[in-house]
């Protein structure tokens, strides 16, 4: 009987955490993949009908496979980007003292306070044909370059936007590496770049591994920097879920544009998952 209840107690505990789970998470996914094999008519609306023609319709359309492409390419190259920026930042803020650790930690953070839409509107400012950046380069002698309403653009302001996302994870990682461990190889005559390459990488790469992962993700995901810095003609793929529910009002259509998305983003964020985990054990023998 007491074996029992010790079995049944962290369930028991877990039971509110795991309802609200249900509720904000697996129920309304559930929906949405009910919703995605419904029949949609223009007329008449969603009709409670079996129907696979939506996926048929995305994965048979070469319209559909270029939105995709440009959203993962976009989401790479960000979270490529956020890797060579975030983790030397992550590095040098794990090797500052006291107060300037935590003030550049504040620095690092500061931008999660403001809004998405907020920051997507200034960098649309910034770029812009009669922005900053233009009117440096008049100002120079400069010919003045299109940003704005490109995938430079949106990956300027994703970077922006994710860069903390890499920098945490990585910092937490490097926080539980012994400097002790780098001045030991440095007397034994390792240089700078093998020590860094041997023992401070391997012990990273779950920082690495999780701070990609989140970024790649957001980034896959976001609707509202590609939907102000790309305009209306640079497509991804949650502005065409957004105009198929809003715009079109197929809503089927768009829950199976949304559900392949999801798919596409595990099967990427597994692989990934499973060659930087191989490595990470190989490194640590």
């Amino acid at each position: 009987m007491a074996a029992q209840r010790a079995t049944a107690a962290p369930w028991a505990l877990s039971a509110p955490a795991l309802l609200l789970f249900s509720c904000l998470l697996l129920v309304p996914l559930g929906l949405t993949a009910i919703l995605s094999f419904q029949v949609f008519d223009h007329a008449t609306g969603v009709k409670n009908a079996f129907t696979l023609a939506h996926y048929a319709a995305v994965l048979g359309d070469e319209y559909y496979y270029g939105i995709f492409w440009r959203t993962f390419w976009i989401a790479g190259l960000t979270t490529l980007i956020c890797l060579a920026i975030g983790a030397p930042e992550a590095y040098v803020l794990s090797r500052m003292g006291d107060p300037w650790r935590s003030i550049f930690l504040l620095v690092v953070l500061a931008p999660l306070l403001v809004s998405v839409v907020v920051r997507a509107f200034g960098w649309s400012m910034l770029l812009g044909p009669q922005g900053v950046f233009n009117q440096a380069l008049r100002a120079i002698g400069l010919e003045p370059v299109r940003i704005l309403y490109t995938e430079t653009a949106v990956v300027i302001a994703l970077v922006h936007v994710m860069l903390p996302f890499m920098v945490i994870p990585v910092w937490t990682s490097l926080q539980k590496l012994d400097p002790g461990v780098e001045n030991a190889a440095l007397s034994l005559s390792a240089s700078h770049f093998t020590t860094l390459r041997r023992i401070v990488l391997p012990q990273v790469l779950p920082g690495i591994l999780s701070g990609s992962l989140i970024v790649f993700g957001l980034s896959a995901s976001a609707f509202a920097i590609p939907g102000l810095l790309g305009g209306r003609r640079l497509k991804m793929v949650a502005t065409v879920v957004y105009d198929e529910y809003l715009h079109e009002l197929n809503w089927p259509l768009g829950a199976a544009v949304a559900l392949i998305l999801l798919l596409a983003n595990l099967a990427v964020m597994l692989s990934y998952n499973r060659v930087l985990e191989g490595r990470y054990k190989k490194s640590l023998g």
